[in-house]
């Protein structure tokens, strides 16, 4: 049935039409249409006597001359020779055109000079059979066609080659483009998967602190029921109090829930897997705790005029670290690229519970500012947001300014799935 799929497919009007185009338009195509020419040329030349010879030596020259032009890009030094050859003997310009200008174009430059000898002594060849004898006007007028043709075969070739280095060019560019790219990629992956690894280790020193308490408390529970007198039961019972206990028992479950959460999040940015939140540590230090006020007055206090609009509120401690990477990378590329320019940060509440952020700079009202940079800073930021299942959109607006708009996900693995808390505390990691 597949092989009847298939043919059905090969047999599809859109399959056959675009086959008969490249026929038609092909190399083949055109050698074929030149033969067939220069085969009208041999026939007017046999009909109008182009030549001295008698018409059965012009059919015979002019016909093996054309035929020989099928191989003209191959077999050039053949086809030149037939072509000379063709119309020294039978008057027809067509094959030798063909030829010489195919040598010109396709044989190696050491050669070309060979080939216009070659074509020049077929120009001069008619001459000189017209004329019973060679004269000095057919060798002139032998070698300015000659040099013409050749001219315009060489002019060709180096085109062609141009052409083709330039496609190189192109090509090789756009390789150590899309390695650098893969590039900033791979070291944003390793930047998130160290950032979490520190996230790692702190989870899973909270459980070994967690769990040292809960066997104090345990023990001491143990030597209040060993004892017989009231100072042991009342020691063992301060010490071994259920409740603190359980409290224990349940900051280490979730803690350790929180720290597998991690480590599959981690696994999943080394094998490049879609869709995988970010839960990586605060980047470069300056992480998201304190809220993007600081980072958006740095940028103030540096000149930079930047504009704060958060209506989202407070967010999970995942999803606020991509944001703060999101604002953090938009305002440097707007003072890198359009000094002087206002800026405004918007983060914006989904109905999903996600968040979309937009970072909008102005036209520059200067030139862009001579600062280093790798220009693969969207490319890494392009590769977290993926990472984290986002969508990432810049490019210019309508009035010369840039946007830069990151719509994400909710990301909220940090939560604590509603395990009490002691008095005073929200969190695993705040507890005693």
């Amino acid at each position: 049935m597949k092989e009847a799929a298939d043919t059905e497919a090969l047999r599809s009007p859109g399959v056959v039409a675009d086959r008969l185009r490249a026929l038609l338009t092909g190399p083949r195509a055109m050698d074929a249409a030149l033969v067939l020419g220069c085969l009208l040329l041999t026939g007017f030349a046999v009909k109008a006597r182009w030549a001295a010879p008698p018409p059965p030596v012009i059919a015979v020259a002019g016909a093996a001359g054309s035929l020989a032009q099928l191989w003209r890009r191959r077999r050039w030094w053949p086809a030149t020779v037939a072509g000379a050859a063709a119309y020294a003997l039978s008057g027809n310009p067509g094959p030798l055109f063909v030829g010489l200008y195919s040598g010109a174009s396709y044989a190696p430059r050491r050669q070309v000079a060979a080939l216009a000898l070659t074509g020049w002594a077929g120009f001069a060849g008619w001459s000189w059979i017209e004329e019973g004898r060679p004269t000095l006007e057919g060798a002139v007028q032998a070698a300015v066609a000659a040099a013409a043709v050749t001219a315009v075969g060489v002019h060709t070739a180096t085109r062609r080659a141009l052409t083709a280095s330039l496609r190189e060019r192109a090509e090789s560019a756009e390789a150590e483009r899309r390695l650098r790219d893969e590039r900033a990629r791979s070291a944003e992956r390793t930047r998130i998967a160290r950032e979490m690894h520190d996230v790692l280790a702190h989870k899973v020193s909270l459980i070994a602190l967690h769990a040292g308490a809960l066997e104090l408390a345990a023990a001491g529970n143990a030597r209040g029921n060993a004892g017989g007198n009231a100072a042991g039961n009342a020691g063992g019972n301060a010490a071994g109090d259920p409740a603190r206990i359980e409290q224990g028992a349940a900051l280490i479950r979730v803690t350790a829930r929180e720290a597998l959460r991690e480590l599959r999040y981690v696994l999943g940015v080394l094998r490049e897997e879609p869709g995988l939140p970010d839960p990586g540590a605060s980047p470069d230090g300056d992480g998201p705790s304190a809220g993007l006020e600081p980072l958006v007055r740095d940028a103030e206090q540096a000149g930079q005029r930047a504009e704060l609009r958060d209506r989202a509120g407070p967010l999970p401690p995942a999803t606020a670290r991509v944001v703060h990477r999101i604002v953090r990378e938009g305002l440097t590329n707007a003072r890198k690229h359009a000094p002087g320019a206002p800026v405004t940060v918007s983060v914006e509440p989904g109905e999903d519970g996600g968040v979309t952020v937009t970072v909008d700079n102005a036209p520059p009202s200067g030139a862009p500012a001579d600062l280093p940079g790798s220009g693969t800073g969207l490319v890494g930021l392009a590769e977290r947001v993926r990472l984290v299942g986002g969508t990432l959109r810049s490019g210019p607006r309508g009035d010369g300014g840039w946007r830069l708009r990151v719509r994400l996900p909710r990301l909220d693995h940090d939560g604590r799935d509603g395990v009490p808390a002691p008095a005073g505390e929200t969190s695993a990691e705040h507890a005693p």
